[in-house]
């Protein structure tokens, strides 16, 4: 019985944060917000994360840090987001395609471990995909999510400088002219 409360509860934070997402992100624009040009170090968003040891599907920790010297596309999502399961077949399959060669694609769930492995089986994620939890809002709320709307995606340069953020649904062929000018 406290299992099932437990999860209710879970639920329940879920909800409410998939609607705060929905209300407060669609009175942003949903199109691509540019960022700042490159400065001499790495953006301080880009380095908290590289900071961060998230646990992957497996429930290994994994430090962030690896991710580091190489473009880096990060996206934040979770199985309970309709436009997050919608991209991510179409993100999955560009990083099948790129196989590490020009850039690396990881996603970072605001969501339970178990929901994100289910889904990555169902779905053939390969890409990895590490758990975030509540953690992972604010990640993203320090690459200027500040409503922590999902999905929400950043491209990180390989000197750890932001060089786009995308809120919502990724439009795929924008990411890609995106990622042929890194």
């Amino acid at each position: 019985m406290k299992k099932n409360k437990k999860l209710a509860a879970v639920a329940a934070v879920a909800v409410i944060f998939c609607a705060l997402g929905v209300v407060f992100g669609s009175k942003m624009k949903p199109q691509s917000q540019p960022t700042q040009a490159p400065a001499a170090s790495a953006h301080p968003a880009a380095t908290n994360l590289y900071a961060q040891t998230l646990n992957d599907l497996s429930g290994k920790p994994q430090a962030l840090a690896q991710w580091k010297g190489k473009p880096l596309l990060v996206n934040f999502w979770a199985t309970w987001c309709g436009p997050c399961v919608q991209e991510m077949p179409e993100l999955s399959a560009l990083a099948n395609e790129e196989a590490g060669k020009r850039f690396n694609v990881i996603g970072l769930g605001i969501d339970s471990p178990s929901a994100m492995s289910e889904f990555a089986a169902k779905h053939n994620i390969k890409y990895p995909l590490y758990v975030g939890g509540m953690g992972g809002t604010e990640l993203s709320r320090g690459f200027g999510n500040t409503n922590g709307g999902l999905p929400f995606t950043v491209l990180i340069g390989a000197d750890g400088q932001v060089r786009k953020t995308y809120l919502g649904k990724l439009k795929f062929d924008e990411l890609k002219a995106d990622l042929a000018g890194l």
